[in-house]
């Protein structure tokens, strides 16, 4: 028999299980037990597919799960995710004791809507809105619930002007801008809600991001708005909001169409307004309309929140907002989904006040500190060029980094994100090492460290990129340089064979039925656009 055969595990385990002597009238295994933990009951099996006939004990229900999601990976370790993964333990705490409430249920837990409230509010103070105390707003799942609430806006007033002009508004149809960078979730507002997306090309000269003036040539009297991002999913850098604004002021001036901007802060919200106070990104930019962050990623709560913060009132359309009498008091809805837990909410709300300014400042500071650190190693590695931006010096400030760590002012604004690749001289020395390897190498030592194509026409750029959060302290960024570095250096000296690198990566492809069960069959949706459509 050929040794090269597919194999499947989950066939071979079932083959391989021992045959019981069934009841002749029941069909059931008499010597069946309904305590399935291994080591202490027996073996009897679990379905893994179908509903069990019965259930079992709590606690050995709670062993068997946990000992399953054990072999997730370390959530420490996972440095390809913005998404916060600690709280301290009266978070914790506090969490726990409201996880059974309903957000949405304003009448049975009318403080909870308080602390929802005062979020809102806290949020437009730091974002310079108008007004604090008549902020408008609302909670949402992330920022890509966010992002939609804050399209739908733009384009129903798109649709008020069109209509009150006389025009059509399906011939053509409402678009709006982005740069090719854009995170999936910006164009899935476009597909799901039937508005052209014009995805304007990044450049090495853009840094990557979108370009003001390049975006300005796919602008015209159907554009509902321009998404602007502050923070970029590729390379943390963020996009220039006040420039972006300028042109379309000029191009109001010559035209008469107003293109309102909607930024999403989905990182950058809650790092630019403590590390970078003077740079003007917000609701200080008249034309910004509103502005989404999520919660979840530097607002340091637990994954499931994100906030959607409009300019004022008048920004935010009466026909998306729902009034709602049955549960007992009359309550306003504005957001895509209906029921909705609290304790995100609970968890932002203590993160705010635990935490204050200066605790959030203290984070950021920590997080660009450590990434400017990874990102200057990386570079006198000569192995390595670093696209992120955040370890350089503003014009003006050279030969002063190196002594002022503790300015932020003296560096290029970013997010602390570290996105590089190989450099093109040890492309040139070792063309037949490949970069993904570095992946799949660090993964084999625990690390998450993604490595992903750069947006269409830079799409031959490979990147690798790492995430600085708050848990990843600066003894964790010199194991991670460490071993960074040792593969770089066996695969220099190939230590390691081509050969077991190829088994190595094909470990990760190998699928059982249980994987496959499910999910779509390659080249089942759209082809991809270029918008980075990965965990983030």
């Amino acid at each position: 028999m050929p040794l090269s055969k597919h194999v499947n595990p989950e066939a071979l385990i079932r083959e391989s299980k021992d045959k019981k002597h069934r009841h002749h009238l029941t069909g059931t295994d008499p010597s069946r037990i309904t305590q399935p933990y291994n080591a202490r009951y027996g073996t009897a099996s679990i379905p893994k597919f179908c509903i069990p006939s019965k259930g079992i004990d709590a606690e050995e229900t709670y062993r068997l799960i946990h000992e399953e999601l054990s072999l997730d990976g370390s959530p420490t370790l996972n440095l390809a995710s913005f998404v916060n993964t600690w709280m301290p333990e009266p978070a914790d705490k506090l969490v726990m004791e409201n996880v059974s409430k309903n957000l949405v249920d304003q009448d049975e837990y009318p403080m909870t809507q308080n602390i929802h409230t005062r979020c809102i509010s806290i949020l437009a103070d730091l974002w310079h809105a108008p007004s604090t105390k008549k902020a408008v707003g609302t909670a949402t799942t992330g920022s890509s619930e966010a992002i939609q609430l804050g399209g739908l806006a733009m384009k129903r007033f798109w649709q008020e002007r069109r209509k009150a002009e006389g025009k059509s508004i399906h011939e053509p149809g409402p678009n709006i801008v982005m740069g090719a960078n854009a995170q999936v979730a910006l164009e899935k507002f476009a597909r799901y809600f039937e508005v052209e997306c014009r995805l304007v090309p990044v450049s090495v000269e853009s840094k990557y991001r979108l370009d003001p003036k390049k975006a300005m040539e796919y602008v015209d009297e159907n554009t509902i708005g321009v998404y602007v991002i502050l923070g970029s999913t590729y390379t943390g850098h963020y996009e220039p909001v006040q420039e972006m604004s300028e042109l379309l002021d000029d191009y109001e001036k010559k035209t008469g169409h107003s293109v309102p901007i909607h930024v999403d802060a989905a990182s950058g919200g809650f790092v630019a307004p403590f590390v970078h106070p003077k740079l003007v990104w917000d609701f200080r930019v008249p034309r910004v309309v509103s502005i989404n962050t999520s919660g979840h990623k530097y607002g340091l709560s637990y994954v499931g929140v994100g906030w959607v913060i409009w300019r004022t009132q008048d920004y935010l359309p009466k026909d998306l907002i729902f009034e709602l009498h049955y549960l007992g008091s009359v309550e306003y809805s504005f957001s895509l989904n209906f029921s909705r837990p609290a304790y995100p909410i609970i968890a932002q709300y203590f993160n705010l006040v635990h935490l204050g300014f200066a605790g959030y400042r203290a984070i950021a500071l920590a997080d660009l500190q450590n990434a400017r650190l990874l990102s200057r190693a990386l570079e006198r590695t000569g192995w390595y060029t670093v696209l992120s931006d955040i370890h350089r010096t503003k014009p003006g400030f050279q030969g002063t980094a190196g002594g002022d760590e503790d300015n932020p002012e003296v560096f290029l604004e970013g997010l602390p994100v570290v996105s590089f690749r190989f450099s093109d001289t040890l492309q040139q020395q070792y063309p037949e090492i490949q970069q993904k390897w570095i992946q799949t190498l660090l993964r084999a030592k625990g690390w998450i460290v993604p490595n992903y194509e750069l947006p269409p026409h830079l799409e031959k750029v490979q990147i690798l990129r790492v995430v600085v959060r708050e848990n990843l302290a600066e003894a964790l960024v010199d194991r991670l340089f460490a071993d960074i570095v040792e593969i770089t250096q066996n695969l220099i000296d190939r230590s390691s064979s081509v050969h077991a690198l190829e088994v190595l990566e094909r470990q990760h492809t190998v699928h059982t039925d249980h994987e496959v069960l499910g999910k779509m069959e390659e080249g089942s949706g759209s082809r991809p656009s270029g918008t980075y459509a990965k965990q983030c």
